[in-house]
């Protein structure tokens, strides 16, 4: 009994701080995410899934690069961070929950990261879309 309380509270425990983690991540609004995107500063990384692309569409400047993928092979996401070195990543999704954890994962990698939130916030500022 003593061991199946002490496994729930590892993982119980475990489940907080990656989410303690991906709030300690500097957030950044829509505005200012576009500012350093568009000045060259930065990069806007979409990290949603593609039906989630193509049911909403996405930001105009946004790199596409899903979260499975991350957590994956890396297929996409490693070239894109080789030919984005220096950069700070700027990340979105529906939410904002997947773009904090994935913000953190790479600023644990040495990537200077912020998270933008989520997408709605990109549209409700009246900033330019694209379909994917």
């Amino acid at each position: 009994m003593r061991s199946i309380l002490t496994i729930s509270g590892l993982v119980l425990f475990t489940g907080l701080t990656a989410a303690c983690l991906a709030e300690n991540v500097v957030r950044i609004t829509a505005s200012d995410a576009a500012r350093l995107v568009r000045d060259g500063n930065a990069v806007l990384i979409d990290v949603r899934e593609p039906a989630e692309w193509a049911a909403t569409g996405v930001a105009t400047p946004a790199a596409l690069l899903p979260m499975n993928d991350f957590k994956g092979e890396r297929k996409l996401w490693r070239p894109f961070l080789e030919q984005h070195a220096g950069k700070e990543l700027i990340l979105y999704c529906r939410s904002g929950r997947r773009s904090g954890l994935v913000a953190q994962a790479l600023a644990a990698e040495g990537w200077k990261t912020r998270n933008a939130g989520r997408f709605q916030d990109w549209v409700k500022a009246g900033l330019p879309t694209r379909a994917p």
